[in-house]
């Protein structure tokens, strides 16, 4: 399987990305990205040096992934949605060494417009809603939408609503496959089938 890499699209020398990739137009890739199988960046993609991505991520039109975060497994971005790694900019103080790592586990979502403060971490199949700010971690499976970012619900794996409160001890199951999930000291996890 073979990476597709358009005419306008700019990969630096010593960029790492693994197989059966599509790299569309205008994008730039930086010299020491480190980027898996099976990924796909969109029109005006902007990806920096101290980037690792993993396989089958998905970065729609007009995102800059910087320097200092992580895309795990299967994690989508959606269009124009916004990374830092700066948490107090100033033009003239120059702060390259004061990057905060950002973490999105995998199968995340974050979609279109949303903005991601740096130093936080998405958890696994978090769900983050358009246009939402997020300025602290998010839990695993945890559906987070608005300025800043509260959390509303649970989202399967499936990316389905699950029926289950914020808080206590509860089941559901994902609509679309049967999934079962548990909520327990206000985490979300899978139930294990035997």
């Amino acid at each position: 399987m073979t990476t597709t890499i358009h005419p306008s699209a700019i990969v630096d020398v010593g960029a790492r990305l693994g197989d059966d990739c599509r790299v569309w137009h205008f994008v730039h890739i930086s010299a020491g990205a480190r980027i898996g199988a099976r990924c796909s960046f969109g029109q005006n993609v902007f990806v920096g040096n101290d980037v690792t991505i993993g396989d089958n991520v998905r970065i729609q039109n007009n995102v800059s992934v910087y320097d200092a975060v992580t895309l795990e497994d299967d994690v989508f971005c959606g269009p124009s949605m916004v990374f830092t790694n700066v948490y107090n900019p100033r033009a003239a103080v120059s702060r390259k060494d004061e990057y905060r790592r950002t973490l999105v586990r995998r199968g995340a979502t974050l979609g279109a417009n949303c903005t991601i403060v740096c130093g936080t971490t998405i958890g696994r199949y978090a769900f983050v809603g358009a246009g939402s700010v997020v300025n602290r971690d998010v839990p695993d499976f945890a559906l987070v939408v608005g300025v800043p970012a509260r959390q509303i619900g649970w989202m399967s794996r499936h990316g389905e609503r699950l029926a289950l409160p914020l808080s206590g001890d509860a089941q559901a199951a994902c609509p679309a496959t049967g999934e079962r999930y548990r909520l327990r000291a206000g985490a979300c996890a899978e139930e294990k089938v035997a």
